[in-house]
């Protein structure tokens, strides 16, 4: 593991700073908030994938084109990084494409954020979301361990075989279905056997699906509550909204891959809910990983019948939700603008920068 202080070390030698970010995922809305604060930007792109940081020429200061995403860690690119002062930004690409070994181990840059924690959003890691909700007495699905006990409509969520940032998710009711399904999508090449075996089982809660999203850091006086969005799915969203007839009568794989994202609110009597779950998830973390959450965080929840709040998956990074930073009003009711995480972002480093607490949010 690379030591804060050496990160820290680093950080002191830095006369000034500018973000940098890896050329997918969120990296435009990072950039963005970014820009909208005055703050220098330097996107690292891969060959062939560059074109909308070009076309967004507002976006980006300077665009930096590799091989492949996993030359961002090469020594060279480490040693660019701290000779410009740039802090690098992470969101799920980052994760996935350059690892979690390395960017814990081997990246020596400063990160904003907790690198020791990113981890912990895989289900198949120790101490991972699923842990941390229960410390933090958050709601979350029930867990079938031994999928022979699956009882009740439930949801699989495995790696897929060929794309790292996917998982392909498949409903269950039973036993047998869960065997025919998952020996389907092996035999069909879309998840390994080996995957399986890792994946989990979670009781299917039924309700309204929203993204929670919030933001905080040792240095914030609070958990900001930034906005809400939900996902765009291919080929789930439209399917869905088929005729039950029609549905019945067309043999397709369903799959649930998010391609895009559509703004919401919330009614204003279940705002204290939301508020509590994310405080109680960040004093929760704080115990389990110190220093805790560093930056934007996500709570992808369903609200029941009951009203109350269940959360299925976690986000410990910048969530893929460009939408929030031109619709939500939540921001507007904290700061008199609206505006997205990128942007609270850049806010949060430059607030660091000016008082000498860069290493409170820098790892």
């Amino acid at each position: 593991m690379i030591r804060p202080a050496e990160i820290h070390k680093i950080v002191k030698e830095y006369s000034s700073f500018r973000i940098g970010v890896l050329g997918s995922h969120s990296a435009l809305e990072i950039m963005d908030g970014a820009k909208d604060e005055g703050l220098q930007t330097v996107v690292i792109c891969q060959k062939g994938r560059d074109a909308p940081y070009r076309r967004f020429q507002r976006i980006a200061d300077e665009i930096i084109v590799v091989d492949k995403f996993q030359d961002m860690a090469s020594a060279k690119m480490q040693k660019l990084f701290k000779d410009t002062n740039t802090i690098i930004v992470p969101h799920r690409a980052l994760t996935a494409y350059l690892g979690y070994d390395v960017i814990e181990n081997k990246f020596k840059v400063p990160i904003f954020g907790n690198r020791s924690l990113f981890q912990a959003e895989e289900r198949s890691f120790s101490k991972n979301q699923y842990h941390l909700l229960e410390k933090s007495n958050v709601r979350f699905p029930r867990l079938f361990r031994d999928p022979k006990k699956i009882d009740r409509p439930a949801i699989v969520k495995v790696q897929e075989k060929t794309r790292k940032m996917e998982r392909a998710f498949f409903t269950v009711s039973s036993y047998e279905d869960y065997k025919q399904k998952s020996e389907e999508r092996i035999r069909k090449g879309i998840i390994r056997k080996e995957d399986l075996k890792k994946a989990s089982i979670e009781e299917l809660v039924l309700g309204t699906y929203m993204n929670f999203n919030y933001f905080h850091t040792p240095i914030s006086k609070q958990v900001d509550f930034i906005g809400i969005e939900r996902r765009l799915q291919t080929n789930l969203y439209d399917f869905n909204s088929l005729p039950a007839k029609q549905q019945m009568d067309i043999d397709v794989d369903i799959q649930n891959i998010e391609v895009g994202h559509t703004p919401a609110s919330i009614r204003e009597s279940l705002l204290e809910k939301v508020i509590e779950i994310g405080d109680k998830f960040v004093a929760g973390v704080r115990r389990i990983y110190p220093p805790g959450i560093i930056g934007p965080f996500s709570l992808q929840s369903v609200i029941t019948k009951d009203l109350e709040l269940v959360v299925y998956d976690v986000s410990l990074r910048v969530p893929g939700n460009p939408i929030v930073a031109t619709t939500s009003p939540y921001t507007k009711y904290q700061y008199g603008e609206t505006f997205g995480v990128g942007r609270r972002i850049a806010m949060e480093l430059k607030r660091a920068y000016e008082f000498g607490q860069l290493d409170k949010v820098l790892t």
